[in-house]
C-alpha cells in the first residue's frame, strides 16, 4: 500500500468513526460498524489505531495538539502586545479552529466528561497546559490594569465555558438560542458576544459605550 493510500484509509476511518461515535456514542459503536461505513477492512483499525480505544486515544489526542497550538501561537505574542488583545484574538481563533472541526470538537468536549484513563491522561498533559497559559493572560491582564482583578480559576472557567458551549450543547443552542453553531456565519457572530462579556467582566478602563462597539 503507498503512503497516499495509507492516508487515505486512515482519514476514511476517522471520518467514520468521528459520525459513528457522535451519533451512537463510543460503547454504542462497533469496530465493525466503523470499518464498514469507512469501507475498509476491519483489520485496518487494529492495523493503525490498535482497536476501538487506540482510535478514540488518536481523536483526542490529534484534536488537543491542534488546540494547544492555536493557543501556544498565540501566547508568543504576549511580548509584542497587551494581555487583552492576545486574549481577545487567541478566543477568536479557538472559535474558527471549533468551528472548523464542529464535529470533532462535538465529540470530544463530550468523552473528556467520561472518567478515564485516556481523560485522565488528558487532563495531565493538554488541559493543564491550557490552564497555564490561560492563567498567565488573566494574571498579567490584572498586573497590566487591563483586567479587574479577580478569582483567575473562575475567569478561567467562565472563558472555556462560553468557548465550548456551542459544541457541548449544540441543540440547546439552535432549538433555545436559535444560534446555529454550523453556520458560516457563526464565528463572527459568536465573537461579538465573546467580546462583551470580555468587556463588561475583565475590561478596567472600558466605558459603556466601548462595550458596544462593532468587532471588526
Amino acid at each position: 500500500m503507498t503512503q497516499e493510500n495509507t492516508r487515505d484509509t486512515k482519514q476514511k476511518i476517522v471520518n467514520a468513526a468521528i459520525y459513528l461515535f457522535n451519533s451512537k456514542g463510543f460503547t454504542g459503536t462497533s469496530v465493525r460498524e466503523i470499518a464498514s461505513r469507512a469501507n475498509v477492512n476491519v483489520a485496518h483499525i487494529s492495523y493503525y489505531f490498535k482497536g476501538k480505544g487506540g482510535l478514540l486515544e488518536y481523536l483526542v489526542s490529534y484534536y488537543y495538539e491542534g488546540y494547544l497550538k492555536v493557543i501556544e501561537e498565540n501566547y508568543t505574542q504576549i511580548k509584542f502586545g497587551h494581555a487583552y488583545s492576545v486574549l481577545s484574538k487567541l478566543a477568536l481563533d479557538l472559535l474558527y479552529y471549533q468551528h472548523e472541526n464542529r464535529q470533532l470538537s462535538r465529540l470530544v468536549y463530550r468523552e473528556v466528561t467520561v472518567d478515564s484513563v485516556l481523560i485522565r491522561e488528558v487532563m495531565t498533559t493538554y488541559l493543564t497546559k491550557e490552564k497555564y497559559y490561560l492563567k498567565s493572560l488573566f494574571e498579567q491582564g490584572i498586573e497590566e490594569g487591563q483586567f479587574r482583578k479577580g478569582f483567575v480559576p473562575h475567569m478561567i472557567i467562565q472563558l472555556r465555558s462560553l468557548l465550548h458551549m456551542p459544541y457541548l450543547q449544540p441543540q440547546y443552542m439552535s432549538e433555545v438560542l436559535h444560534i446555529q453553531p454550523h453556520e458560516a456565519y457563526f464565528v463572527h457572530q459568536y465573537y461579538k458576544e465573546l467580546k462583551i462579556w470580555l468587556n463588561s467582566l475583565l475590561a478596567e478602563q472600558t466605558t459603556k459605550e466601548n462595550r458596544l462597539v462593532a468587532i471588526p
